[in-house]
């Protein structure tokens, strides 16, 4: 097992990386404070991992929601379930939330548990490569609203972050195509060596070697916690773990929740990002073409949806938590390996990246 720390003053917490660690009950235990637990999962992932967690909470009050799956339920209604269920077990201000499951789960968790009686704690046990290595670290809570996407939500620390390297043995390939996009960001934004690393074992990661998916985590988890540890609420360099985001956000928004996988989104939105800043001449174009080799080797999409237009993509990028006095700000990198923020983008080079269709990366 290999322990991270996101060092966060005394809001630090340690990450859990390993296998089997689902049920280990001294992975637990030092993180919670009271006799009350309440896990909540999701219908696919309860019947493959729930009864361990709880093998490893005997002696606790342990309830359960079980909430349907998918990121077409990260809303108001769906996490109103969570808070009836705290509600009617009568949990008080010592019970502890645990999160199990992808992102949707934890995200939808770490809400509640901020907003429940004004701040509980909770537990973070990723079981989907995108949860391990970005959602589940970091403190980002939230639900979506029709307009907007993590619109609603709030800065909430889990206090331990358990990701058991077991659960991807049942992820569906389409669920660890899409996690690979966010472990393929941080190589892109702050860690070229891993981004080489990446080009070079993505047929072993794909076919899903558990060594080299280990030490993927391990290496997100790290460059995550380094950026969070300078900036924990995005007032600044944070900001760069959005690499594609605004993009992908917008895709995720026009198209329906679910239909397009987060991953899946912003995938195609780093490229676009990356053709973007190619054509403004800070990327050579064999790095771009580089990037949509290793995405399709990932199986991610490297086109946006056909029936999206410049229009449909400027109108949802401008309800996004980056814009600011009415500009749009996007990540755009300088290089492989260091990301910036700027809403300085020439409308024109914007334009033509959202208009390149098939020949998105490799003009």
């Amino acid at each position: 097992m290999k322990t991270l720390t996101v060092e966060l003053g005394d809001r630090s917490y340690p990450i859990f990386i390993g296998e089997g660690l689902l049920s280990n009950s001294e992975l637990y235990t030092p993180y919670i404070h009271g006799r009350q637990v309440l896990i909540v999962t999701n219908e696919t992932v309860a019947p493959l991992y729930l009864s361990a967690v709880k093998e490893a909470l005997v002696g606790y009050q342990v309830d359960e929601v079980i909430l349907p799956d998918g990121e077409a339920y990260k809303d108001l209604t769906t996490l109103n379930l969570i808070y009836d269920a705290l509600l009617e077990k009568q949990h008080n201000r010592t019970t502890t939330l645990i999160a199990l499951g992808g992102g949707v789960i934890g995200d939808m968790t770490g809400f509640a548990a901020a907003s429940y009686q004004r701040g509980v704690n909770f537990i973070q046990v990723p079981t989907t490569l995108l949860s391990q290595v970005d959602s589940s670290v970091g403190g980002k809570t939230a639900v979506n609203h029709p307009l907007g996407k993590n619109m609603i939500g709030a800065f909430h620390q889990p206090q331990c972050v358990i990701a058991d390297v077991s659960t991807l043995a049942t992820l569906p390939k389409r669920e660890l195509s899409a996690g690979m996009a966010e472990v393929i960001k941080y190589g892109l934004i702050c860690d070229a060596e891993f981004y080489g690393w990446l080009g070079e074992h993505m047929t072993g990661l794909m076919s899903g070697d558990v060594e080299l998916l280990s030490y993927a985590i391990q290496r997100s988890c790290q460059d995550k916690a380094e950026v969070v540890a300078q900036d924990e609420t995005e007032g600044g360099i944070r900001a760069i773990l959005n690499l594609g985001h605004t993009f992908g956000h917008a895709i995720e928004s026009h198209q329906g929740y679910g239909n397009w996988l987060h991953g899946e989104a912003v995938g195609t939105g780093m490229l676009m990002a990356v053709d973007l800043g190619w054509r403004m001449g800070a990327v050579q174009k064999s790095e771009m073409l580089a990037l949509r080799d290793m995405l399709l080797a990932a199986g991610l999409p490297v086109v946006g949806p056909r029936d999206m237009g410049p229009d449909d993509y400027v109108i949802r990028m401008q309800v996004d938590k980056k814009v600011l006095d009415g500009r749009i700000r996007l990540v755009l990198l300088k290089r492989i390996g260091e990301a910036y923020v700027t809403s300085d983008v020439p409308k024109e080079l914007l334009l033509q990246t959202l208009q390149a269709g098939e020949q998105l990366g490799c003009v």
